[in-house]
């Protein structure tokens, strides 16, 4: 071998260098992004760094108020705070309720809807009512329902004695009534989602599982089941975000109420900052639930990638 072919040997081959082409390609992209990204960092970023740092601060919205940084005096309050760990113990009973029935409801409803039944068309349609509702609308209905003039109180008066509940002013209802309320809200959503991954399973695996004797309960834990789960860990996940940061419903229907039955995390983060004024302290509450939020999402999802990995 030539000495100019063992010089060709040994001189390292470099990558070739990014054309103009490809570098106005990436700035084009870029330029792009930006337009998306703005509102995001408005409406978004901005906000929650602004509040982060209000929970340093003695703000309030009281007139004449000063700002002044107090570190982390806010979190300490926190912690001896009875009234705010009771309801986020009330949000986490809300959220893991609602959450859980909807997952349940949601994915009897979409068997339901994935079999060949008559009026289909017209069922799905009716599905999505409650989701197309406005919050608002859908609360002062079940206001309606459950006071104790209601329909509720009459249908159950046709079964036995007269009924007169005060569905959402009585301590032992109130919670359990709210929690029916959440889960008719959002289970169009969870059935819509699951009903498009189950029409995503081929139907040569669901027929060659029932000619081989599977049964409707063997077909679906073996061969629906294990291909819809990645979809159901995901539409838990979400569904679990969005109800423990719920507020509109409940605000409208009871207000926390009776007694703080109800009250939700945010809604008495919200009180706490626009009732009592204390806006720092409130986003010292929104920070911690945050927080607790992200860490219960990131132990769910890590348990379902250890199961998936195990697999």
């Amino acid at each position: 071998m030539t000495t100019e072919s063992l010089a060709l040997v040994d001189t390292p081959v470099r990558p070739p260098r990014r054309t103009a082409r490809a570098r106005a390609r990436r700035v084009e992209a870029a330029v792009l992004v930006i337009p998306a990204l703005i509102p995001i960092l408005i409406f978004s970023v901005a906000p929650l760094l602004s509040g982060i740092g209000l929970a340093f601060t003695d703000a309030s919205l009281r007139r004449n108020a000063t700002n002044q940084f107090i570190g982390l005096q806010n979190f300490a309050d926190l912690l001896g705070d009875t009234m705010f760990w009771e309801s986020f113990r009330i949000g986490m009973v809300w959220a893991v309720s609602v959450t859980t029935l909807q997952l349940v409801a949601g994915l009897v409803l979409a068997l339901l809807l994935n079999a060949n039944l008559r009026f289909q068309g017209l069922a799905r349609v009716l599905a999505l009512i409650p989701w197309a509702m406005p919050p608002v609308v859908v609360a002062i209905m079940w206001q309606l329902i459950y006071s104790t003039n209601g329909p509720l109180n009459a249908v159950l008066s046709l079964f036995g004695p007269t009924v007169t509940t005060n569905w959402l002013g009585d301590f032992s209802t109130a919670l359990p009534a709210v929690i029916v309320v959440g889960v008719w809200v959002g289970m169009p959503q969870t059935t819509i989602t699951l009903l498009a991954a189950l029409q995503q399973i081929p139907t040569e695996q669901v027929e060659a599982a029932a000619m081989d004797g599977a049964n409707a309960w063997r077909r679906f834990r073996h061969v629906s089941l294990p291909a819809i789960r990645p979809v159901m860990a995901s539409i838990t996940s979400l569904n679990f975000i969005w109800n423990f940061n719920s507020f509109g419903l409940v605000y409208v229907m009871t207000e926390g109420g009776p007694g703080g039955r109800t009250m939700l995390p945010m809604l008495f983060t919200y009180l706490e900052a626009f009732k009592s004024r204390n806006l720092g302290y409130a986003s010292a509450m929104g920070c911690v639930l945050v927080l607790i939020v992200v860490l219960l999402l990131a132990i769910y999802l890590w348990s379902q990638f250890r199961e998936k990995e195990a697999k």
